[in-house]
């Protein structure tokens, strides 16, 4: 049940990540929900880190705050794969 809940929350946090990030990103659904489930990883990581001080692979949860998490983690993916993508591409 934890994989179907991480691919609703990738595809909403990564829809949202997308809306949100200014300029324009390439991409269709897939590349959305696989950007979204490494946001929800990277958010999830990130908050585990400020909350305990120790880095753990873990994910947020499909909750209001989860979601916000998410979001910002799917954001940092994105500009992320921005930078990869555009050195790749020059």
């Amino acid at each position: 049940m934890n994989i179907i809940a991480w691919i609703v929350l990738g595809l909403i946090a990564g829809a949202i990540g997308k809306a949100i990030y200014p300029g324009r990103q390439g991409g269709g659904i897939l590349s959305t929900m696989i950007l979204g489930i490494i946001g929800a990883f990277v958010g999830g990581s990130i908050v585990n880190l400020l909350q305990y001080g120790t880095i753990q692979l873990t994910a947020a949860t499909l909750s209001i705050p989860g979601l916000i998490v998410a979001i910002l983690g799917a954001m940092i993916a994105i500009f992320i794969w921005g930078l990869i993508t555009r050195n790749s591409a020059a």
